[in-house]
């Protein structure tokens, strides 16, 4: 079932409900939307312009309604979570309240932040089929057209503190690489500290978002967005280079099930953190690292730093060699860049 957080005949719900109606690519008459919904056809014009606005390509035909140009494949709920491969150690964490799928949403990871002050089960994921405040690093936004992309949010209690999520960006990144791989048989590169890159450009990114002590129990919420078939329309939004999936195989990609198995990629490769650490992956993250031993330039601020990138150290910090000296820069507002 498609979840939408809100109060029946909410303009979340409502748009929820038209999209559903719309998914299978049949016309559908306002009249019988209006009705559906016990509201004017005016309001549902006003919803249908808000849905062209997503970034689904809607049109009308006088006596006939309303039609999607491509009907829209949805996320199944049920679907994924058949498909999920539960570890042992999550086992008795599993309850009805493991996997929640969003028509709309504000940004999945605020969701799963705003929901902290309950208790939830270690691993807890959220969905969602559109963002309409989706937020990448350093403020800037993630463009979400609707139901074409993965947009993904699970929540990692920290039982050492906010000490324990040193590298989870980089742990997470391996868990999209597996994934990738896995259900694509595509090798991406890793980008220290947030991205996924195919072919040099971006593919996906990574926003870890806390909450806690440095030496009490704490919380994070780790949030995923992956580009599957990025609409041509919605492209134009995005400021930097970057690709999508489809573009790079020619299998016919089922978003539920790369869903899945990017979620159980992403446990198996949490569970291994909090056992081992990040020094059990290094090898691995260093074998896909973009930059490993070539000229990059690290932005903090209106400062720029030329050096040579060494990979990373256990603690999930960039080893940056200037002049024969390397440093550990250990992430916050600093971006890194390659050196044509």
């Amino acid at each position: 079932m498609i979840n939408t957080a809100h109060p029946r005949n909410s303009s979340n719900s409502v748009k929820a409900h038209l999209v559903r109606s719309l998914a299978n690519g049949s016309f559908i008459s306002g009249q019988v939307l209006a009705q559906e919904l016990n509201i004017s056809r005016a309001a549902i014009a006003k919803h249908i312009k808000s849905l062209l606005a997503m970034g689904l390509d809607i049109y009308s035909v006088t006596g006939k309604g309303y039609k999607l140009a491509t009907p829209l494949t949805l996320l199944d709920e049920k679907n994924i979570e058949r498909l999920l491969r539960v570890p042992e150690q999550l086992l008795h964490t599993v309850n009805p309240h493991l996997l929640e799928v969003h028509s709309l949403i504000d940004s999945t990871n605020d969701h799963l932040m705003r929901l902290i002050p309950e208790r939830m089960s270690q691993g807890r994921v959220c969905l969602a089929e559109y963002q309409s405040a989706g937020r990448g690093r350093r403020g800037r936004q993630w463009v979400s057209p609707f139901g074409s992309q993965i947009y993904l949010s699970m929540y990692w209690y920290l039982e050492q503190g906010l000490a324990g999520a040193m590298g989870l960006s980089l742990v997470t990144a391996l868990a999209v690489s597996d994934a990738v791989k896995n259900y694509c048989d595509i090798q991406v590169e890793l980008k220290w500290p947030n991205d996924i890159y195919l072919s040099g450009v971006k593919l996906a990114g990574i926003l870890i978002d806390l909450e806690g002590q440095a030496l009490e129990p704490s919380h994070s919420v780790i949030g995923i967005g992956l580009n599957v078939n990025m609409p041509e329309e919605s492209a134009k939004s995005i400021d930097q280079q970057w690709t999508d999936l489809k573009s790079h195989t020619n299998i016919t990609i089922d978003r539920d099930g790369l869903c899945a198995e990017l979620i159980s990629c992403l446990w198996e490769r949490l569970l291994q953190h909090r056992e081992s650490g990040l020094s059990g992956m290094l090898d691995e993250w260093h074998k896909y690292d973009i930059y490993l031993n070539k000229p990059v330039k690290l932005l903090t601020g209106e400062r720029t730093t030329h050096g040579i990138c060494r990979g990373i150290n256990n603690q999930g910090a960039l080893l940056l060699d200037v002049d024969g000296y390397v440093k550990a820069i250990y992430g916050g507002e600093v971006s890194l860049r390659g050196i044509e």
